[in-house]
């Protein structure tokens, strides 16, 4: 006979003589169910605050970085002229998706090839030449 087979007042007294708690099938059961539970509520938050710290830090980056650039400034005389603000928007949106879909792509596809710092290094190279470019182009013509 197991022991969860046996009445719960033959429980008791048996755990009243041994002075020790039965574990029983169902009580094994039971902790393993609120271990998982805990382990999964505790795992829960990290990943939705982890989800949500990127997704603020990729905003802000990127709408402070496309203030005042040349891709709003186009798009600024763009609806100027054409009188169709909305339709502007949603080119401009388009646009902006497009191209931030390939740097998502193309960035995922660095990094499963690419060690970190590899991938960072080339990027600050990229963001030098362009600097250089830009430079040339105010300064020299």
């Amino acid at each position: 006979m197991k022991v969860d087979d046996r009445p719960s007042n033959y429980i008791t007294q048996l755990e009243n003589d041994l002075d020790t708690p039965v574990v029983t099938d169902s009580t094994i059961n039971s902790i393993a169910t609120i271990e998982t539970i805990q382990s999964i509520s505790e795992k829960a938050p990290c990943k939705q605050e982890s989800v949500w710290v990127t997704f603020t830090t990729t905003f802000v980056t990127i709408f402070l970085a496309e203030i005042g650039d040349k891709t709003q400034l186009s798009t600024l005389l763009m609806s100027a002229e054409s009188h169709s603000p909305l339709v502007v928007f949603l080119g401009s949106a388009a646009a902006l998706i497009t191209t931030s879909l390939l740097g998502v792509l193309l960035g995922s596809w660095m990094a499963s090839k690419f060690s970190p710092k590899t991938v960072e290094k080339s990027a600050g190279v990229m963001l030098m030449l362009i600097s250089v470019m830009l430079f040339c182009d105010v300064f020299i013509g």
